[in-house]
């Protein structure tokens, strides 16, 4: 063994005894006569100290020879330390050296590997096995861990089985793009990389498994917003004989159990939001009920009066935000700014200041009067000393512009708060969603999610009204999960897929495997999958998923530690029988 003990486990309890250490030197401090150096691995640092008067000479030399994150192996006594650092476990000693052995010299990293980093983001992420170092990312991937073992836990002590499913499957046409990939065996043909596992955990219920888990891969080719990766893992979860009620007590038992093991924090509530009512208050189908600043619509005591933008909208709706009433008019323009803005696409807002003695004023004094702005204080439920902020337009679009603006000020205001877990489901989707674009009916989760029994008459004369046997469960304003009771028989999966446009040829070439399936006795089943790489982050505190990912891609899907995607040599393109056409 390299050594005898990490560099985080060592106290006073081991003083006068000898030990063998291995890292990476952090920094040193050379005085001359005396030289320290601060020895770092996972777990710890312990600092060494290399005393001419008491230190082999030749050992004394080479330790002066030492850089930053050199890779060192020493022998030597664990001793008192004189100036105790109450902040490390390993503060109150120290090792006199007798042994230095340089495993590896480093060149001088590109970055500081400390805490607070002089290194940008595309600079750590080129050098992210240096990035790992730092205590932040470390941390972080220990946690991933942490979270990970308490899931498998939680669910191999309720009978789930962890089964792995294939990575090269059929390529379907739903959803994001599939990666694809070239079968050197099969000319011309091509696997695809799952978007989920979706088939095959409905096959594993078919084959009697009854209760199954992974925490797998999941592949999409989709254009990259913030905060997304084109691969991702999933907790994946599938149930036979099971009902929406079964479902959601299971994985509400899940999100408490780590809530309270790596949160310390109990939640018994988990309300229950239609998708409906969730987009008529909040704008969005996961929002953050961690704060108020609920929609008021207006429409009612804001038109039919002589302001030309409201009486054309048909949409007028509002939020009450709290203690803002104050706001200078910079500040006012300033946001007024901000949902003008491309990203969020209003034409402008209108602002009512309630004032401390119960007077209000607006930008719209000239067709309002104090009654008609007090009863948009009511609708709003705002009190004085707040703001009513107010937006008008199409419905589903200016209810999303001012979802974007309670989510904005909300952060601005630090109502987001980290350390406080406000989970909910959102339930009774709509089944299917109109693609303007295909002129046809998508699925709003995917083709083998169950329409709700009682809408079923619906399908011929109103899809858009068929509600599906579908949830999500989201957490502080994140989607962390979702799934669906599945269709498991042969005519309402044909029925489905006769809704979103296959033909019958299409739907057997694609999903064949599956209707087969059904006509051998597949049980009613459901499940769900949970973001892991989201939930982790929510749970370290964070939004951002990338440090809680060992080797994430940027923006653009790219890998720029090991420069991927990447270019293929001819050899192997013609194995594939492949040919590059650069248009």
């Amino acid at each position: 063994m390299y050594r005898s003990h990490n560099c985080g486990e060592l106290n006073a309890s081991h003083i006068n005894t000898e030990v063998t250490l291995a890292g990476w030197v952090q920094k040193s401090r050379d005085k001359g006569f005396m030289n320290w150096v601060d020895l770092r691995d996972r777990y710890g640092i312990t600092q060494l100290i290399f005393d001419e008067g008491r230190s082999d000479k030749k050992v004394f030399e080479l330790a002066k020879t030492l850089g930053r994150e050199f890779v060192v192996q020493v022998k030597g006594t664990v001793i008192e330390r004189e100036a105790k650092n109450k902040n490390i476990p390993t503060g109150e000693i120290e090792i006199l050296v007798t042994e230095l052995n340089i495993l590896n010299a480093s060149l001088t990293p590109p970055f500081t590997i400390e805490d607070e980093t002089d290194g940008g983001e595309d600079i750590r992420m080129k050098y992210r096995y240096l990035d790992i170092r730092r205590n932040p990312v470390k941390n972080s991937l220990l946690f991933r861990h942490k979270v990970a073992m308490e899931v498998r836990k939680y669910l191999s002590d309720l009978d789930f089985c962890e089964v792995e499913t294939p990575y090269l499957i059929k390529s379907t046409p739903e959803g994001a793009r599939d990666f694809v990939v070239p079968s050197r065996m099969n000319e011309g043909q091509f696997y695809a990389l799952p978007q989920s596992p979706q088939t095959f955990k409905q096959l594993l219920m078919v084959g009697g498994m009854d209760k199954y888990f992974q925490i797998v891969k999941c592949f999409r080719d989709e254009d990259l917003r913030a905060d997304r990766q084109p691969e991702f893992t999933q907790i994946d979860c599938e149930m036979a004989f099971v009902e929406q009620e079964d479902i959601l007590n299971i994985f509400e038992g899940l999100t408490r159990h780590l809530l309270k093991e790596i949160k310390g924090v109990a939640v018994d509530k988990f309300p229950r939001m239609t998708y409906e009512h969730a987009m008529k208050t909040y704008g969005n189908d996961k929002p953050d009920i961690r704060f108020g600043m609920e929609f008021g619509e207006l429409n009612e005591v804001a038109k039919s009066k002589e302001f030309p933008v409201f009486n054309a909208a048909e949409l007028v709706v509002g939020i009450a935000v709290p203690g803002v009433g104050n706001y200078t008019r910079k500040e006012i323009d300033g946001l007024i700014d901000w949902v003008k803005r491309p990203q969020v696409g209003a034409s402008g807002m209108v602002y009512v200041k309630c004032n401390e003695d119960g007077t209000y004023k607006s930008s719209v004094d000239k067709f309002y009067d104090q009654n008609d702005l007090s009863n948009w204080a009511k609708t709003t439920g705002a009190q004085p000393g707040d703001m009513i902020f107010v937006l008008s337009g199409p419905a589903d679009k200016t209810r999303g512009q001012l979802s974007a603006l309670r989510m904005e000020l909300a952060t601005r205001l630090g109502l987001r708060k980290p350390a406080e877990f406000a989970p909910l489901w959102v339930v009774d989707f709509p089944l299917l969603e109109f693609d303007e674009a295909s002129g046809r009916y998508h699925a709003m989760h995917h083709p083998f999610t169950s329409p709700k029994p009682e809408d079923m008459h619906l399908l011929e004369t109103n899809p858009g009204k068929v509600r599906a046997n579908a949830y999500d469960m989201v957490l502080n304003g994140n989607e962390i999960g979702g799934g669906s009771i599945r269709i498991h028989d042969k005519a309402t999966q044909q029925l489905m897929f006769k809704y979103l446009g296959f033909t019958e040829e299409e739907a057997k070439a694609q999903f064949g495997f599956l209707m087969d399936a059904f006509q051998f006795g597949a049980p009613p089943h459901g499940g769900l999958a949970f973001g892991l790489d989201r939930l982790v982050a929510i749970l370290g505190g964070q939004e951002t998923i990338r440090d809680f990912i060992a080797f994430p891609k940027n923006n653009s899907g790219r890998d720029v530690m090991i420069d991927a995607p990447s270019a293929i040599d001819e050899s192997q393109l013609k194995e594939l029988h492949i040919k590059i056409n650069l248009v």
